[in-house]
Formats: C-alpha cells, structure tokens, sequence
C-alpha cells in the first residue's frame, strides 16, 4: 500500500499537468477560451428553459434553477467520463517511451473536467442573481455532491478506458447509454412525471441522487441527511474501488493492445 502512495504521490505532478494540457488544448485557438465553460451551461439553460419551462411551469418552481442544478452534475460525469475513456488509447505513443502509471490520464481528464464543472458553478450563481432566489447558507456546501460525483466519474472512467483498449466500439456504445442516461434523469422534468416503477428505478440511478443533493442546497436550503451522504458516497467509493479493480487487473495488458 506504502508503494502505491508514493507513486502516486511522484506522478501527481504529471497528473495535473496533463490536466492542465487538456484544458488549454479544449480552448487553443477559441477567442473566448475557458469563458466558454461558463457561457455552455447559460446559453443550454435559455434554450432548453424556452422549451420546457412551458410544460413544467406549473410543476417545477424557479426552472432555471433547477435544470442547470441537474446539467451540472449531469454534464460534468459526461465529460470527464467521454474523455477519459480513450484517454489510454489516446496517449499511446507516450506510454509506449517510457514508463508512467497509466491511471494518471484517465485521471488527468476527470480532473480537467471538473475545473470546467466550478466554471458552472459561476454561471449558476448569476441565475440565482438574475432570477432573484435569496441565498442560501447551504450553497456553500455545494463542494459536498461535487465530491462524491467526483468519485464516481473517476471509477466510471477508469472502467472505460481499460474496457476501451481492448474493445474500441465502446466509445459508440457508450454514447447512446448517455442519451439514454439524459432522459432516465430528471434533469428538465419533475420525477413524479415518471412511472412508479421508473421511480422506484431512480434509486438506483447515481447522478440522481448527487442532482438531488445539489438541488436541495440551492432551492431548499437543506442539508443532505446522513443516510443521503452514506448513499451517495458508497456508489462514489464503490465505483472507484472497481474501477481500480479492472484497471489494476488489465493495464499490463495495454502495451499489447494500443
């Protein structure tokens, strides 16, 4: 375990600045650069609040609110998971030269995205402000849902890209389970809106429970119960403790496959 630590420990370095090279390479040759990560979420929230707030006004009090709460949580775990999984593939002419723990870049790229994910944050803030909802002593740990999210994109991520080497059609695959994660998440509706079974199948549904969390913090103004925060970090820990499982077990094989 000592020897695990202290490799991490020596890569960390590396790891974030592979991060840091994956944010600057987003944004090369944009004129607005990372003001894009604050602008993506405020211009998805007025297009799709045109389109829903209609529909759900009379279900959904302050909409705005409450669907960049979900995009939030929801397009952070998209991104960082997208990313990451080809990211051993991606960087095979490095690990091919020499030696570096290849856990650092699906790694780096989870953390790129959630330097993205605190740029959103800026971006709810000014809804709240533009839409006058009072404050709320509870926002300020909003820190709370990004952590546990964090876990479980990262284990997600590093169950991708070592299923991605040997498997390149998973990257297609993986991207229609999005668009059905999209609309098996109450993002821009009311979960009441669903069945009783779907909402019984809810429960199982990760990103659900981390929306939850957030949107309780900024629309309520409640802090998540214990058994919310047990519930939320054990699919964070037990999705990285996987994660680490099928990475650990299959990364000697890589250097075969990429």
């Amino acid at each position: 375990m000592k020897a695990y630590i202290d490799t991490f420990r020596k890569y960390w370095g590396l790891t974030l600045q592979l991060a840091k090279n994956k944010i600057s390479l987003k944004y090369r040759r944009s004129y607005l650069g990372m003001l894009w990560s604050l602008l993506n979420p405020l211009l998805t929230m007025i297009v799709l609040t045109v389109v829903f707030s209609t529909m759900f006004k009379n279900r959904i009090e302050n909409f705005p609110i409450y669907l960049m709460c979900g995009r939030l949580i929801f397009d952070f775990n998209s991104e960082a998971t997208r990313n990451a999984l080809g990211s051993v593939v991606g960087n095979s002419s490095l690990i091919k030269k020499i030696y570096v723990p290849k856990y650092v870049f699906p790694m780096s790229n989870v953390i790129a995205s959630m330097v993205n994910m605190l740029f959103s944050f800026i971006a709810l803030i000014l809804v709240m402000i533009f839409t006058h909802l009072t404050p709320r002593w509870t926002m300020l740990f909003f820190w709370v849902p990004m952590v546990y999210v964090t876990m479980f994109s990262l284990g997600l991520g590093l169950i991708l890209s070592a299923i991605n080497v040997f498997f390149r059609d998973i990257k297609h695959l993986y991207g229609v389970l999005l668009t059905l994660w999209t609309y098996l998440t109450p993002l821009f509706y009311p979960v009441e809106a669903l069945s009783e079974g779907l909402q019984k199948g809810m429960k199982f549904n990760p990103l659900y429970h981390y929306i939850v969390m957030l949107r309780g913090m900024f629309l309520e103004g409640t802090m998540p119960t214990l058994s919310e925060n047990i519930v939320c970090f054990g699919m964070g820990a037990f999705s990285i403790a996987v994660g680490l499982v099928v990475f650990k077990k299959t990364q000697d094989k890589f250097i075969l496959n990429i």
